[in-house]
């Protein structure tokens, strides 16, 4: 019989008392909490030597003391082979599917046939059922998260789920956020689908300016062209770099055409788009299939957006805005010490992406308060003329966004107003939130909801300000004309 180096102790008792250990011990952390707290309350003291008991189990991983199995992976294609000391007790405890395969084994060692990727870390994901930890790097997610869903090692799945979630915006060299969302479709990972995509659309002006867009399937192309809720500095930006990775990447003229009538060729300046019919050879080359979008962009920036709606829907995608952060569409807000007291700011739009509203301004006044009370619950005044205290600790940030003025410019027009929270994560600054209100509203009810503006390490705070940047996009109307 194998003997283990304790006490002439045979091994597979050993590792079982070990494993057993461990599993009773941090089977939840709640649970572990609740314990100690019993324990407590019964005047004992609770003693956690856990890690020592990891620690073991790491170093009986590495001497493969007592091991009764062997993995032999196998790179798949390749004559490379990886020899892996193990304990059948401790796969099967972990991962049913090591259950099955060793009950149904003529030797004691296993042959696992793995690709590249899999193979580089599959060292890392055994450590893991030994010791409940690994070090991840970015390039090393997915392929671990393919093992963890292969071996149904399911704590470690979600847990790389939330990895990749929290790291959208971690550098790297030539991207991963395209990666993570191509394979996030490829098992059918919607949350992590919806996380990358939501992070693309609102960071996509720095997208735009990285390695990773050129990387993009044309499906993704496709879908991001779709979308109103992109955060980038203009239509334009937009258009360039489609030009960009058509060029670079070359797919066929359905692809190109489907690709260029997503572009909203109205919120593109008139001037602009001269240039552009003359001097971008993707434009020229395939005008004859944007005709018909670019004359109506024309007629929109000739004519005022009343006139235009007597004759064409004017709540199609061309004449939708995006949101931009050009000057012209709204500013940036940084708000120092945001929980002091109320502040107020003013800034000017232009009146609308049309031609025919370009020269006029307006005026907009945006007011934040850390601690807004409703009127029942503020502060009132005694017979004696005395304010009666009222507590604020029950108040939230609010933002309110108005015109200075009214005009009636504004006919047939309203407005939605988006707030654009950013944070820093992982070094890099980022869309945090984003909140849309209209015109009906005026502010966005559920605006930051959940921050801590308290805490100076709040996740929505950066360097202890709250940076903000609005938005107004105006919204055009169809006028309904009875028929005689």
């Amino acid at each position: 019989m194998v003997r283990s180096l304790e006490q002439g102790i045979p091994a597979w008792v050993y590792v079982g008392t070990l494993l057993l250990f461990i599993h009773f011990h941090s089977a939840t952390v709640r649970g572990a909490a609740l314990k100690q707290e019993v324990a407590l309350d019964n005047g004992a003291t609770v003693l956690n030597h856990s890690m020592s008991l990891v620690q073991r189990m790491e170093t009986l991983l590495a001497m493969g003391n007592g091991s009764d199995v062997t993995l032999r992976v196998q790179t798949i294609n390749t004559d490379e082979v990886k020899v892996i000391q193990a304990h059948s007790l401790v796969l099967t405890l972990q991962s049913d599917v090591f259950e099955e395969m060793l009950l149904s084994r003529n030797s004691s060692a296993v042959v696992l046939r793995e690709t590249p990727d899999c193979a580089a870390v599959f060292d890392k994901f055994v450590r893991y059922l030994y010791c409940g930890d690994v070090s991840v790097r970015l390039d090393q997610a997915i392929s671990l998260h393919k093992l963890a869903s292969k071996y149904h090692v399911w704590g470690l799945q979600q847990g790389l789920t939330q990895y990749m979630t929290q790291h959208l915006s971690s550098d790297s060299p030539t991207g991963h956020v395209v990666g993570w969302y191509n394979y996030a479709l490829q098992i059918g990972d919607m949350a992590l689908r919806d996380s990358c995509l939501q992070y693309l659309s609102w960071n996509l002006s720095s997208v735009l300016q990285s390695g990773e867009w050129g990387s993009i399937s044309e499906d993704l192309l496709l879908s991001l062209l779709q979308r109103s809720d992109l955060i980038l500095q203009s239509e334009l930006e937009l258009y360039e770099a489609l030009e960009a990775w058509i060029s670079q990447n070359q797919p066929v003229s359905t692809t190109v055409e489907s690709a260029l009538r997503a572009v909203r060729y109205g919120m593109i300046p008139p001037q602009h788009l001269f240039r552009l019919q003359k001097q971008s050879a993707l434009m020229v080359k395939y005008y004859e299939s944007i005709r018909d979008l670019l004359y109506l962009a024309f007629q929109f920036h000739s004519a005022s957006p009343i006139q235009l709606a007597k004759y064409f829907d004017v709540n199609c995608s061309i004449f939708t805005p995006r949101n931009y952060l050009s000057s012209s569409w709204g500013s940036p807000w940084v708000i120092n010490n945001p929980t002091r007291d109320d502040r107020s700011f003013s800034f000017q739009t232009q009146l609308g992406p049309s031609g025919h509203d370009s020269s006029k301004r307006v005026t907009w006044n945006a007011l934040f308060s850390p601690r807004w009370l409703p009127l029942s619950a503020r502060s009132t005044y005694t017979e004696l003329g005395a304010m009666q205290p009222t507590r604020t600790d029950g108040g939230r940030p609010r933002i309110i966004v108005t015109p200075a003025t009214s005009s009636p410019d504004f006919a047939g027009v309203s407005f939605q107003k988006t707030v654009i929270v950013m944070a820093k994560q992982q070094g890099k600054v980022v869309v945090r939130h984003v909140y849309n209100f209209h015109q009906s509203t005026e502010e966005a009810g559920d605006f930051l909801v959940d921050a801590d503006l308290q805490r100076r390490a709040s996740e929505y705070l950066i360097d202890s300000s709250l940076y903000l940047h609005i938005v107004i996009k105006p919204l055009y109307h169809t006028l309904l004309v009875a028929r005689k």
